[in-house]
């Protein structure tokens, strides 16, 4: 007996579609005319194409506005279609990349809570910027290799940091619009007034009651400079300087308060300077030096302490992870005043080099 088979028809057959993979959360650019039920119609399309609307940002541009919208898409939806849909109508669908839900939030949030991880942590400003651009990749390069003229289509941005440094800003997916441009000007500009008002001057909160301050050093403070070392100790000096001295060249006050590329801090009590600390960039991206200066009779009480947590604050403004000091061999007291400051020191060497780490 012989079995019959059966055998599928010659013009049926079975279709497998693959999946397409979708994304919890997209972020699409659509470029559109100002005018009254634009935004109604695609609202209406997206909901026709099944996407649930989860934010919405409208970007002023020229002769129209761009709106940002994240949105979780239906299952299997095509991007093309998407942005097919949105061509009829009548509108220009510029970028379609994967979004985090998690992140959404209002800009002017974003922003805000930008600035106050960059001034917190002035070494993630790169990091910061990428953040509240949604940028692909943000360098931080040399003011003179930035070239701001180059705009790659305007998917590129320059913002200068200071006079040495700048922010290069790349976004492969859409270009950067003037006020994505404005949010990051205000954050740089902010940063800017942060690292000024770094360097005024600090009133040390004494349970004695004395007055001390904290300043940078001018070379008007020349006088009392020399003034300070005449009062301090030979053996203070010794520490200071690993040499013999007991009077400062009027050569060597200049670059003490203005030092080269550096900057330096004052302990003023009154019109009497009693300490000084020095902070002077390292080369090549090097851990920056520290020196300090404190008077005989106001040593153990704090000011060493206060002027190193000072310059602390300042090289971490300028983007550095360590100090570095030489003291004597076997002289221990710039390791405990670090450790006093909250940082954490170590000696590298017999030659009396001193690692201080800022983290």
């Amino acid at each position: 007996m012989e079995t019959s088979r059966v055998r599928p028809h010659p013009l049926r057959r079975v279709v497998t579609e693959q999946p397409v993979p979708t994304s919890s959360a997209w972020r699409v650019r659509i470029r559109m005319d100002d005018h009254p039920g634009t935004l109604a119609r695609i609202a209406i399309r997206l909901a026709d194409l099944e996407c649930n609307i989860l934010g919405l940002s409208v970007l002023p541009v020229p002769g129209g506005v761009l709106d940002e919208i994240v949105l979780r898409p239906a299952s299997g939806l095509p991007r093309q279609h998407l942005i097919d849909a949105m061509r009829e109508e009548g509108c220009e669908c510029s970028a379609v990349i994967d979004a985090d839900v998690h992140e959404l939030v209002d800009s002017a949030s974003t922003t805000l809570g930008a600035a106050r991880r960059a001034v917190e942590t002035p070494a993630s400003v790169a990091e910061v910027l990428k953040d509240v651009l949604t940028a692909d990749v943000v360098t931080l390069v040399p003011a003179l290799e930035a070239n701001p003229a180059r705009t790659e289509g305007g998917h590129r941005a320059v913002f200068a940091l200071d006079r040495d440094t700048a922010l290069v800003a790349r976004r492969h997916w859409a270009p950067f619009v003037d006020l994505e441009i404005t949010r990051a000007l205000a954050l740089t500009g902010l940063l800017a007034a942060v690292e000024e008002n770094v360097s005024g001057p600090v009133v040390l909160d004494r349970h004695d009651g004395a007055a001390v301050v904290l300043r940078k050093g001018t070379p008007g403070d020349a006088g009392a400079v020399s003034e300070l070392h005449r009062r301090c100790s030979m053996n203070t000096l010794f520490r200071r300087y690993h040499t013999g001295v007991r009077t400062v060249p009027r050569r060597w006050l200049h670059r003490l308060l203005v030092p080269p590329r550096g900057s330096s801090v004052l302990a003023v009590c009154g019109r009497e300077v009693i300490g000084l600390g020095q902070l002077i960039p390292g080369a090549a991206g090097g851990p920056a030096e520290v020196s300090l200066l404190v008077e005989d009779a106001w040593q153990r009480q704090g000011i060493g302490t206060a002027l190193l947590s000072r310059l602390g604050v300042l090289a971490r403004a300028d983007r550095f992870a360590e100090l570095s000091a030489v003291c004597l061999p076997g002289d221990d007291t710039l390791v405990r005043t670090a450790a006093r400051a909250g940082m954490s020191a170590e000696r590298t060497g017999e030659d009396g080099a001193v690692r201080i780490l800022l983290d």
